[in-house]
């Protein structure tokens, strides 16, 4: 199975690849099959069995809000996150779905929103979503959200075989030692291997493009991190320390000294707390490759393209 920078590298939303993402992407290509039977204006009712893991701490990791909101027609990469609450509050006041963003269905919360207590096979993150018509079930599907935003349904889940991309790549590895090697063997460094790798799909005028609208949410994500106050919504009562801290580096003597170790682990520490602080508010971000380890690669670039006079888009692609 041959996987693309494209995705290991998905847009998103938090606080969860898995529990978040995942849930509604399961939603969106629920309500996109059911409109592919021509059957989405048949729907009257519709009912989400969350499992296993998506049962336990959905509610916390906003599963159950996730799945609505593919249901309702949005994808984690086009959503605006900012308005997932009031969307789900109205929802819920009024009962009603606006199915795929066309088809007005009930929805009673409390009766069609089902946290089980049992696990289906082959993965804890499972989830089960039922369509009824007039005249009782149009169409059952059920998914499994397998870490880092990737959904399978059950039928790939049976077979074991999770993606039909049988692409050969120019420079196949397994293992970071495997890359290495390739690289030190054909003269290249990492991000040129990449990009030959890359161009099996797409061309490299494609790739830079697609890459610079993932370093824009990226850099975006850090950037609304470090201005965004108060406590983080969970329960817990946590809050926010990236303003502070960004507000102590700056009042420093020297604090943009690139030479300097100490100096860079702080930088750094704080670009990925912005971005580890925004996936917790469910905000927007990049799974890198997951949510919980999304906030290492834009954190390491962030510090680069700020703080080296010679930066610029290309190294953004090129490191």
């Amino acid at each position: 199975m041959a996987i693309s920078v494209f995705d290991m590298f998905k847009i998103g939303i938090g606080p969860s690849s898995s529990h978040t993402v995942g849930p509604m992407r399961a939603g969106a290509l629920f309500v996109t099959e059911l409109r592919n039977q021509n059957r989405l204006h048949s729907v009257e009712r519709l009912e989400v069995r969350l499992y296993g893991s998506l049962s336990a701490t959905g509610i916390g990791h906003g599963s159950d809000r996730a799945t609505v909101m593919g249901l309702m027609g949005e994808w984690p990469d086009q959503i605006d996150p900012s308005q997932v609450n009031q969307r789900i509050d109205a929802l819920r006041a009024d009962n009603q779905l606006m199915l795929a963003g066309e088809q007005a269905i009930t929805f009673v919360w409390e009766r069609d929103m089902c946290l089980l207590d049992e696990s289906l096979p082959y993965h804890p993150n499972g989830m089960t979503l039922c369509a009824y018509g007039k005249n009782g079930e149009l169409y059952e599907q059920t998914y499994y959200s397998v870490g880092g935003g990737f959904v399978i349904d059950a039928e790939q889940a049976a077979s074991g075989v999770l993606d039909n991309d049988t692409t050969v790549l120019p420079y196949d590895f397994f293992s970071g030692a495997q890359l290495l090697r390739l690289c030190k063997t054909h003269g290249m460094s990492i991000s040129e291997l990449m990009m030959a790798n890359e161009k099996v799909w797409r061309s490299e005028e494609e790739i830079r493009e697609k890459i610079m609208v993932i370093w824009a949410a990226m850099r975006a994500c850090v950037d609304k991190g470090l201005v965004e106050t108060g406590i983080l919504p969970g329960g817990l009562n946590v809050r926010r320390r990236a303003y502070r801290l960004h507000q102590n580096l700056q009042n420093l003597d020297n604090p943009n000294v690139i030479g300097s170790t100490l100096s860079a682990m702080e930088w750094v520490n704080l670009f990925a707390l912005a971005v580890n602080e925004e996936n917790a508010a469910g905000g927007r971000m990049v799974t890198a490759p997951t949510n919980g380890a999304a906030g290492i690669v834009p954190a390491v670039l962030h510090y680069f393209m700020k703080f080296k006079p010679t930066a610029n888009d290309d190294d953004a692609v090129d490191r």
